[in-house]
Protein backbone atom coordinates (compact mmCIF):
# COMPACT_ATOMS: atom_id res chain seq x y z
CA UNK A 1 0.00 0.00 0.00
CA UNK A 2 3.03 2.41 0.55
CA UNK A 3 3.71 2.32 -2.81
CA UNK A 4 0.43 2.99 -3.96
CA UNK A 5 -0.38 5.86 -1.86
CA UNK A 6 -0.10 9.89 -3.49
CA UNK A 7 2.02 12.23 -2.49
CA UNK A 8 1.33 15.83 -3.83
CA UNK A 9 4.33 17.77 -3.82
CA UNK A 10 3.95 21.43 -1.73
CA UNK A 11 7.67 22.39 -2.24
CA UNK A 12 10.51 20.39 -2.45
CA UNK A 13 10.72 19.46 1.40
CA UNK A 14 7.10 19.04 1.85
CA UNK A 15 4.73 16.48 0.48
CA UNK A 16 0.60 16.14 1.10
CA UNK A 17 -1.71 13.08 0.98
CA UNK A 18 -4.31 14.03 -0.07
CA UNK A 19 -7.85 13.12 2.49
CA UNK A 20 -9.53 10.24 1.52
CA UNK A 21 -11.88 7.61 2.71
CA UNK A 22 -12.12 7.89 6.50
CA UNK A 23 -8.98 10.44 6.67
CA UNK A 24 -10.37 13.67 8.66
CA UNK A 25 -7.35 15.59 7.56
CA UNK A 26 -4.62 15.16 4.41
CA UNK A 27 -1.10 13.70 5.88
CA UNK A 28 1.90 15.81 5.33
CA UNK A 29 5.19 14.76 5.09
CA UNK A 30 8.97 16.82 5.60
CA UNK A 31 10.98 14.98 2.86
CA UNK A 32 13.37 15.60 -0.11
CA UNK A 33 12.57 13.30 -3.18
CA UNK A 34 15.43 11.40 -2.13
CA UNK A 35 14.51 10.37 1.15
CA UNK A 36 11.27 9.96 0.07
CA UNK A 37 12.86 6.63 -1.95
CA UNK A 38 13.77 5.50 1.73
CA UNK A 39 10.71 6.39 3.39
CA UNK A 40 8.72 4.34 0.83
CA UNK A 41 10.38 1.00 1.94
CA UNK A 42 8.83 0.51 5.39
CA UNK A 43 4.79 1.09 6.17
CA UNK A 44 5.29 4.19 7.80
CA UNK A 45 3.61 6.46 5.01
CA UNK A 46 0.57 3.95 5.68
CA UNK A 47 1.19 4.87 9.65
CA UNK A 48 0.75 8.36 8.62
CA UNK A 49 -2.94 7.98 6.36
CA UNK A 50 -4.10 5.49 9.20
CA UNK A 51 -2.96 8.60 12.17
CA UNK A 52 -5.46 10.94 9.73
CA UNK A 53 -8.45 8.51 10.99
CA UNK A 54 -8.16 9.25 14.40
CA UNK A 55 -11.40 11.59 16.05
CA UNK A 56 -10.49 15.05 16.78
CA UNK A 57 -7.45 15.43 15.17
CA UNK A 58 -6.85 18.92 13.57
CA UNK A 59 -5.66 20.08 10.23
CA UNK A 60 -2.75 17.58 9.21
CA UNK A 61 -1.28 13.77 10.54
CA UNK A 62 2.63 14.93 10.23
CA UNK A 63 5.22 12.98 9.72
CA UNK A 64 9.01 14.41 10.03
CA UNK A 65 12.07 13.23 7.66
CA UNK A 66 13.02 11.05 10.50
CA UNK A 67 10.14 8.59 9.82
CA UNK A 68 9.83 5.09 9.81
CA UNK A 69 7.22 2.16 10.74
CA UNK A 70 6.44 2.44 14.53
CA UNK A 71 3.51 0.89 16.91
CA UNK A 72 -0.05 2.25 15.59
CA UNK A 73 2.15 5.82 14.82
CA UNK A 74 5.22 6.26 12.56
CA UNK A 75 7.57 7.10 14.81
CA UNK A 76 8.63 10.74 13.54
CA UNK A 77 4.85 11.52 14.10
CA UNK A 78 2.88 14.45 15.05
CA UNK A 79 -1.16 14.71 15.46
CA UNK A 80 -2.96 17.19 17.47
CA UNK A 81 -6.37 16.64 18.58
CA UNK A 82 -9.50 18.85 19.72
CA UNK A 83 -9.34 18.15 23.75
CA UNK A 84 -13.68 18.57 23.91
CA UNK A 85 -14.26 15.47 20.84
CA UNK A 86 -10.49 14.08 20.00
CA UNK A 87 -8.82 10.54 21.93
CA UNK A 88 -5.59 10.33 23.38
CA UNK A 89 -3.55 7.49 21.81
CA UNK A 90 -0.80 5.42 23.96
CA UNK A 91 0.37 4.60 20.70
CA UNK A 92 0.77 7.99 19.57
CA UNK A 93 2.97 8.77 22.45
CA UNK A 94 5.05 5.55 22.51
CA UNK A 95 6.06 2.87 25.19
CA UNK A 96 8.99 4.45 25.68
CA UNK A 97 6.93 7.43 27.60
CA UNK A 98 9.10 10.87 27.77
CA UNK A 99 11.85 9.28 26.10
CA UNK A 100 14.35 12.40 24.66
CA UNK A 101 17.76 14.12 25.03
CA UNK A 102 19.83 15.87 26.98
CA UNK A 103 23.15 18.21 26.04
CA UNK A 104 25.25 18.84 29.11
CA UNK A 105 28.12 21.33 27.81
CA UNK A 106 31.69 21.45 29.42
CA UNK A 107 34.57 24.02 29.83
CA UNK A 108 36.95 21.45 28.28
CA UNK A 109 37.87 21.25 24.55
CA UNK A 110 38.65 18.05 22.66
CA UNK A 111 42.98 18.07 23.19
CA UNK A 112 42.38 18.15 27.19
CA UNK A 113 40.15 14.86 26.88
CA UNK A 114 41.59 13.14 24.41
CA UNK A 115 44.11 11.63 26.14
CA UNK A 116 42.13 10.47 28.87
CA UNK A 117 39.37 9.39 26.89
CA UNK A 118 39.53 5.45 27.21
CA UNK A 119 39.50 6.15 30.82
CA UNK A 120 36.69 8.62 30.96
CA UNK A 121 34.47 6.57 29.06
CA UNK A 122 35.14 3.26 31.04
CA UNK A 123 34.12 5.60 33.72
CA UNK A 124 30.71 6.32 32.30
CA UNK A 125 30.23 2.92 31.43
CA UNK A 126 30.69 1.60 35.14
CA UNK A 127 28.59 4.29 36.84
CA UNK A 128 25.98 4.34 34.31
CA UNK A 129 24.03 1.03 34.01
CA UNK A 130 23.09 0.22 30.77
CA UNK A 131 20.80 -2.87 28.84
CA UNK A 132 17.78 -4.25 29.30
CA UNK A 133 16.12 -4.83 32.77
CA UNK A 134 19.67 -3.62 34.12
CA UNK A 135 19.10 -2.16 37.63
CA UNK A 136 21.10 0.60 39.19
CA UNK A 137 22.20 1.03 43.03
CA UNK A 138 19.07 3.30 43.74
CA UNK A 139 16.03 1.53 44.68
CA UNK A 140 12.47 3.34 45.20
CA UNK A 141 10.30 3.00 47.51
CA UNK A 142 5.94 3.54 47.91
CA UNK A 143 7.43 6.93 49.05
CA UNK A 144 10.15 7.98 46.81
CA UNK A 145 7.56 7.02 43.79
CA UNK A 146 4.99 9.42 45.28
CA UNK A 147 7.73 12.30 45.58
CA UNK A 148 9.14 11.80 41.88
CA UNK A 149 5.21 11.35 40.48
CA UNK A 150 4.52 15.14 41.84
CA UNK A 151 7.86 16.72 41.56
CA UNK A 152 9.63 15.28 38.37
CA UNK A 153 13.23 15.92 38.18
CA UNK A 154 13.37 17.98 41.11
CA UNK A 155 12.65 15.09 43.39
CA UNK A 156 16.58 14.18 42.04
CA UNK A 157 17.91 17.58 42.82
CA UNK A 158 16.60 17.17 46.56
CA UNK A 159 18.80 14.27 46.43
CA UNK A 160 21.34 16.19 45.23
CA UNK A 161 21.88 14.62 41.89
CA UNK A 162 22.01 18.12 40.10
CA UNK A 163 21.23 22.14 40.79
CA UNK A 164 18.04 24.03 41.33
CA UNK A 165 19.53 25.98 37.78
CA UNK A 166 19.20 22.46 35.76
CA UNK A 167 15.39 23.07 36.02
CA UNK A 168 15.24 25.92 34.14
CA UNK A 169 16.56 24.29 31.47
CA UNK A 170 14.27 21.13 30.86
CA UNK A 171 10.66 21.42 29.22
CA UNK A 172 8.16 22.30 31.90
CA UNK A 173 10.92 22.92 34.44
CA UNK A 174 11.30 18.78 34.39
CA UNK A 175 7.54 18.78 36.11
CA UNK A 176 4.37 17.21 34.58
CA UNK A 177 0.91 17.75 36.19
CA UNK A 178 -1.32 15.33 37.29
CA UNK A 179 0.46 11.77 38.25
CA UNK A 180 -1.28 9.48 40.37
CA UNK A 181 0.20 6.29 41.61
CA UNK A 182 -3.65 5.05 41.44
CA UNK A 183 -3.71 5.05 38.25
CA UNK A 184 -0.22 2.66 37.68
CA UNK A 185 -0.47 -1.28 37.97
CA UNK A 186 1.99 -2.81 40.67
CA UNK A 187 3.80 -4.35 37.96
CA UNK A 188 4.63 -1.14 36.18
CA UNK A 189 5.91 -0.03 39.85
CA UNK A 190 8.06 -3.20 40.14
CA UNK A 191 9.74 -2.84 36.94
CA UNK A 192 10.61 0.51 37.30
CA UNK A 193 11.70 0.43 41.25
CA UNK A 194 15.37 -0.14 40.37
CA UNK A 195 16.20 1.01 36.81
CA UNK A 196 15.86 5.06 37.91
CA UNK A 197 19.62 6.96 36.99
CA UNK A 198 19.79 3.94 34.19
CA UNK A 199 20.40 3.71 30.41
CA UNK A 200 18.47 1.23 29.02
CA UNK A 201 19.36 -0.71 25.84
CA UNK A 202 18.57 -0.79 21.84
CA UNK A 203 18.79 3.29 20.96
CA UNK A 204 19.62 4.48 23.86
CA UNK A 205 23.13 6.10 24.61
CA UNK A 206 25.92 8.00 26.26
CA UNK A 207 27.69 9.98 23.88
CA UNK A 208 31.14 11.87 24.54
CA UNK A 209 30.86 14.63 21.40
CA UNK A 210 33.39 17.74 20.20
CA UNK A 211 31.63 21.00 18.52
CA UNK A 212 32.75 19.87 15.57
CA UNK A 213 31.00 23.25 13.66
CA UNK A 214 29.06 25.94 14.17
CA UNK A 215 26.48 27.38 11.36
CA UNK A 216 24.94 29.92 13.44
CA UNK A 217 27.47 31.98 15.89
CA UNK A 218 25.16 33.74 17.75
CA UNK A 219 23.02 31.05 18.60
CA UNK A 220 25.20 28.78 19.51
CA UNK A 221 26.97 31.40 22.05
CA UNK A 222 23.64 32.06 23.26
CA UNK A 223 23.65 27.77 23.64
CA UNK A 224 27.05 28.15 25.52
CA UNK A 225 28.31 26.50 22.71
CA UNK A 226 32.07 26.73 20.86
CA UNK A 227 34.00 25.12 18.52
CA UNK A 228 36.43 22.09 19.97
CA UNK A 229 34.24 21.84 23.41
CA UNK A 230 33.12 18.92 24.70
CA UNK A 231 29.74 18.22 25.27
CA UNK A 232 27.63 15.29 26.70
CA UNK A 233 24.56 13.79 25.25
CA UNK A 234 21.55 11.67 26.62
CA UNK A 235 19.52 9.92 24.95
CA UNK A 236 16.73 7.55 27.14
CA UNK A 237 13.70 7.12 29.23
CA UNK A 238 11.26 5.87 31.33
CA UNK A 239 12.73 2.60 31.20
CA UNK A 240 10.40 -0.41 32.07
CA UNK A 241 8.08 1.97 34.31
CA UNK A 242 6.77 3.47 31.10
CA UNK A 243 6.58 0.50 28.89
CA UNK A 244 4.47 -1.90 31.04
CA UNK A 245 1.97 1.86 31.61
CA UNK A 246 1.81 2.08 27.91
CA UNK A 247 1.29 -1.60 27.65
CA UNK A 248 -1.33 -1.80 30.49
CA UNK A 249 -3.31 1.01 28.95
CA UNK A 250 -3.59 -0.36 25.24
CA UNK A 251 -5.45 -3.26 26.51
CA UNK A 252 -7.74 -0.81 28.42
CA UNK A 253 -8.25 1.33 25.32
CA UNK A 254 -8.91 -1.91 22.91
CA UNK A 255 -12.10 -2.30 25.23
CA UNK A 256 -13.13 1.06 25.21
CA UNK A 257 -13.06 1.40 21.63
CA UNK A 258 -15.48 -1.65 21.14
CA UNK A 259 -17.66 -0.57 23.55
CA UNK A 260 -17.96 2.97 22.25
CA UNK A 261 -18.10 1.70 18.80
CA UNK A 262 -14.94 3.78 17.77
CA UNK A 263 -13.38 2.06 14.30
CA UNK A 264 -9.81 2.63 13.09
CA UNK A 265 -7.77 0.98 10.18
CA UNK A 266 -5.21 -0.05 12.44
CA UNK A 267 -5.65 -1.56 16.61
CA UNK A 268 -2.36 -0.53 17.24
CA UNK A 269 -4.18 3.10 17.04
CA UNK A 270 -5.67 2.00 20.55
CA UNK A 271 -7.63 5.69 22.30
CA UNK A 272 -9.93 6.81 24.27
CA UNK A 273 -11.55 10.44 24.48
CA UNK A 274 -9.81 12.43 26.53
CA UNK A 275 -12.35 13.67 28.67
CA UNK A 276 -13.57 9.66 29.47
CA UNK A 277 -12.51 7.94 32.30
CA UNK A 278 -9.91 5.86 30.55
CA UNK A 279 -8.40 8.56 28.51
CA UNK A 280 -8.10 10.23 32.37
CA UNK A 281 -6.44 7.46 34.02
CA UNK A 282 -4.00 7.07 31.18
CA UNK A 283 -2.86 10.81 31.34
CA UNK A 284 -2.72 10.43 35.42
CA UNK A 285 -0.05 7.21 34.75
CA UNK A 286 1.11 8.95 31.32
CA UNK A 287 2.29 11.77 33.99
CA UNK A 288 4.13 9.58 36.45
CA UNK A 289 6.22 8.37 33.72
CA UNK A 290 6.87 11.77 32.19
CA UNK A 291 8.23 12.72 35.64
CA UNK A 292 10.01 9.36 36.17
CA UNK A 293 11.53 9.67 32.68
CA UNK A 294 13.08 13.10 33.15
CA UNK A 295 14.44 12.19 36.83
CA UNK A 296 15.89 9.53 35.40
CA UNK A 297 17.75 12.05 32.49
CA UNK A 298 18.76 14.07 35.55
CA UNK A 299 20.47 11.39 37.65
CA UNK A 300 22.22 10.07 34.63
CA UNK A 301 23.57 13.55 33.77
CA UNK A 302 24.79 13.98 37.43
CA UNK A 303 26.82 10.68 37.32
CA UNK A 304 27.87 11.91 34.11
CA UNK A 305 29.38 15.18 35.97
CA UNK A 306 30.82 12.91 38.53
CA UNK A 307 32.83 10.97 36.03
CA UNK A 308 34.70 13.79 34.64
CA UNK A 309 35.49 15.18 38.03
CA UNK A 310 37.31 11.49 38.93
CA UNK A 311 38.90 11.46 35.36
CA UNK A 312 40.61 14.96 35.63
CA UNK A 313 40.64 15.73 38.97
CA UNK A 314 38.44 18.54 38.79
CA UNK A 315 35.12 20.17 40.27
CA UNK A 316 32.46 21.84 39.15
CA UNK A 317 33.44 25.20 38.43
CA UNK A 318 36.08 23.86 36.28
CA UNK A 319 34.52 21.53 34.53
CA UNK A 320 30.73 24.01 33.66
CA UNK A 321 29.02 20.98 32.82
CA UNK A 322 25.73 23.22 32.51
CA UNK A 323 23.04 21.60 30.82
CA UNK A 324 21.85 23.46 27.62
CA UNK A 325 18.21 21.92 27.48
CA UNK A 326 16.42 18.60 27.79
CA UNK A 327 13.81 17.98 25.14
CA UNK A 328 11.29 15.19 25.01
CA UNK A 329 10.18 13.37 22.32
CA UNK A 330 7.88 10.47 23.40
CA UNK A 331 4.75 12.74 24.28
CA UNK A 332 1.55 14.20 24.32
CA UNK A 333 1.45 18.21 25.20
CA UNK A 334 -1.64 20.44 26.28
CA UNK A 335 -0.80 23.27 24.18
CA UNK A 336 -2.54 26.17 22.12
CA UNK A 337 -1.90 26.19 18.27
CA UNK A 338 -4.07 28.41 15.38
CA UNK A 339 -6.25 26.31 13.85
CA UNK A 340 -8.36 27.82 11.10
CA UNK A 341 -7.60 31.00 12.53
CA UNK A 342 -8.79 30.60 15.78
CA UNK A 343 -6.19 29.98 19.06
CA UNK A 344 -7.51 26.67 20.63
CA UNK A 345 -6.20 24.35 23.17
CA UNK A 346 -5.59 21.01 21.79
CA UNK A 347 -3.60 17.51 23.01
CA UNK A 348 -0.21 17.29 20.26
CA UNK A 349 0.87 13.78 20.10
CA UNK A 350 4.78 13.68 19.24
CA UNK A 351 5.99 10.27 18.96
CA UNK A 352 9.68 10.35 17.90
CA UNK A 353 9.26 14.31 17.52
CA UNK A 354 10.29 17.32 19.33
CA UNK A 355 8.84 20.41 20.37
CA UNK A 356 11.13 23.22 18.64
CA UNK A 357 9.27 26.58 19.69
CA UNK A 358 10.56 30.40 17.91
CA UNK A 359 12.01 33.13 20.30
CA UNK A 360 9.49 34.50 22.25
CA UNK A 361 7.31 31.87 22.84
CA UNK A 362 5.75 31.59 26.31
CA UNK A 363 6.56 27.81 27.04
CA UNK A 364 10.61 27.67 26.39
CA UNK A 365 12.31 29.27 29.27
CA UNK A 366 13.44 32.77 30.20
CA UNK A 367 17.53 31.89 29.36
CA UNK A 368 16.12 31.38 25.73
CA UNK A 369 13.54 33.88 25.56
CA UNK A 370 15.27 36.15 23.10
CA UNK A 371 16.80 33.12 20.68
CA UNK A 372 14.35 30.09 20.68
CA UNK A 373 14.10 26.33 21.92
CA UNK A 374 16.99 24.76 21.55
CA UNK A 375 16.35 21.27 19.34
CA UNK A 376 18.53 17.94 19.13
CA UNK A 377 18.71 15.63 16.23
CA UNK A 378 21.41 12.93 17.56
CA UNK A 379 22.68 10.91 14.32
CA UNK A 380 24.09 7.36 14.88
CA UNK A 381 27.43 6.48 17.02
CA UNK A 382 29.71 6.57 14.18
CA UNK A 383 27.92 10.32 12.84
CA UNK A 384 27.55 13.31 13.26
CA UNK A 385 24.45 14.85 15.57
CA UNK A 386 23.16 18.24 15.27
CA UNK A 387 22.13 21.43 17.39
CA UNK A 388 18.79 23.32 15.84
CA UNK A 389 16.55 26.24 17.30
CA UNK A 390 13.32 26.08 16.87
CA UNK A 391 11.53 28.98 14.04
CA UNK A 392 8.07 30.81 14.09
CA UNK A 393 7.20 28.46 10.61
CA UNK A 394 6.47 25.83 13.07
CA UNK A 395 3.77 26.93 15.20
CA UNK A 396 1.72 27.55 11.58
CA UNK A 397 2.74 24.46 9.89
CA UNK A 398 4.03 21.11 12.66
CA UNK A 399 2.20 22.48 15.83
CA UNK A 400 5.65 24.02 17.22
CA UNK A 401 7.21 20.43 16.19
CA UNK A 402 10.46 18.89 14.74
CA UNK A 403 11.77 15.78 14.17
CA UNK A 404 13.82 13.97 16.85
CA UNK A 405 16.83 11.87 14.98
CA UNK A 406 18.30 10.00 11.58
CA UNK A 407 15.43 7.72 11.83
CA UNK A 408 16.14 4.26 11.20
CA UNK A 409 16.53 2.74 7.66
CA UNK A 410 17.41 -1.24 8.32
CA UNK A 411 15.68 -3.37 10.92
CA UNK A 412 17.34 -4.86 13.50
CA UNK A 413 17.52 -7.92 12.38
CA UNK A 414 18.42 -6.93 8.80
CA UNK A 415 21.46 -4.77 11.12
CA UNK A 416 22.33 -7.98 12.63
CA UNK A 417 23.19 -9.17 9.04
CA UNK A 418 25.03 -6.76 7.94
CA UNK A 419 27.36 -6.64 11.20
CA UNK A 420 28.02 -10.29 10.89
CA UNK A 421 31.71 -11.12 11.10
CA UNK A 422 32.52 -7.45 11.41
CA UNK A 423 34.28 -6.15 14.61
CA UNK A 424 32.35 -2.77 14.67
CA UNK A 425 34.41 -1.54 17.73
CA UNK A 426 37.15 -2.00 15.92
CA UNK A 427 35.79 -0.22 12.92
CA UNK A 428 34.53 2.63 15.09
CA UNK A 429 37.34 3.24 16.98
CA UNK A 430 39.85 3.72 13.83
CA UNK A 431 37.82 7.14 12.97
CA UNK A 432 38.54 7.83 16.94
CA UNK A 433 35.36 6.68 18.76
CA UNK A 434 35.64 4.41 21.71
CA UNK A 435 32.82 2.08 22.27
CA UNK A 436 31.70 0.80 24.95
CA UNK A 437 28.55 -1.72 25.38
CA UNK A 438 27.31 -4.65 27.42
CA UNK A 439 27.17 -6.68 24.16
CA UNK A 440 28.21 -6.98 20.09
CA UNK A 441 24.27 -7.70 19.77
CA UNK A 442 23.52 -4.00 20.62
CA UNK A 443 26.38 -2.03 18.70
CA UNK A 444 25.44 -4.24 15.74
CA UNK A 445 21.50 -3.18 16.10
CA UNK A 446 22.68 0.38 16.08
CA UNK A 447 25.53 0.19 13.40
CA UNK A 448 25.52 3.70 11.32
CA UNK A 449 24.35 1.87 8.44
CA UNK A 450 21.14 1.37 10.42
CA UNK A 451 20.24 4.71 10.36
CA UNK A 452 19.69 7.48 7.55
CA UNK A 453 22.19 10.14 7.34
CA UNK A 454 21.33 12.44 10.29
CA UNK A 455 22.63 15.49 8.14
CA UNK A 456 20.08 15.07 5.09
CA UNK A 457 17.44 14.69 7.81
CA UNK A 458 18.52 18.14 9.49
CA UNK A 459 19.26 19.83 6.27
CA UNK A 460 15.30 18.84 5.11
CA UNK A 461 14.10 20.50 8.38
CA UNK A 462 16.35 23.49 8.01
CA UNK A 463 15.39 24.24 4.57
CA UNK A 464 11.39 23.55 5.11
CA UNK A 465 11.93 26.44 7.58
CA UNK A 466 11.09 24.15 10.91
CA UNK A 467 14.38 24.89 13.09
CA UNK A 468 17.62 26.13 11.95
CA UNK A 469 20.89 24.65 12.27
CA UNK A 470 23.23 26.15 15.07
CA UNK A 471 26.02 23.42 15.82
CA UNK A 472 27.09 19.78 14.54
CA UNK A 473 28.75 17.55 16.70
CA UNK A 474 30.77 14.40 16.43
CA UNK A 475 31.28 11.38 18.53
CA UNK A 476 34.13 10.46 20.58
CA UNK A 477 32.76 8.02 23.09
CA UNK A 478 29.84 5.89 23.42
CA UNK A 479 27.96 3.72 26.21
CA UNK A 480 25.38 1.60 24.89
CA UNK A 481 22.96 -0.90 26.70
Amino acid sequence: MTEEIKLEKIHDYLWEIPKSGGMRVPGRVYASEEMLKVIRQDKSLEQVVNVAHLPGIQKYSIAMPDIHWGYGFPIGGIAAVDIEEGVISPGGVGYDINCGVRLMRTNLVEEEVRPKLRELVTELFHRIPSGVGIGGKIKLSQKDYKEIIRKGANWAIEQGWGEKEDLNRIEDHGTFPGGDLEAISNKALERGKDEIGTLGSGNHFLEVDIVDQIYNPAMADAFGLFKDQVCVLIHCGSRGFGHQICTDYIDKMLSYMRREGINLPDKQLACAHIKSKEGQDYLSAFAAAVNYAWTNRQIIMNFCREAFYRVFQIGPKDLGGQLVYDVSHNIAKFEEHKVNGKTKKVCVHRKGATRALPKGHPLIPEIYKDVGQPVFIPGDMGRFSFVLVGTEATLDETFGSCCHGAGRMLSRNKALKMGKGRNLFAELEEKGIIVMARGKKTVAEEMPEAYKEAEDVCDIVHNAGIAKKVARLRPIGVIKG
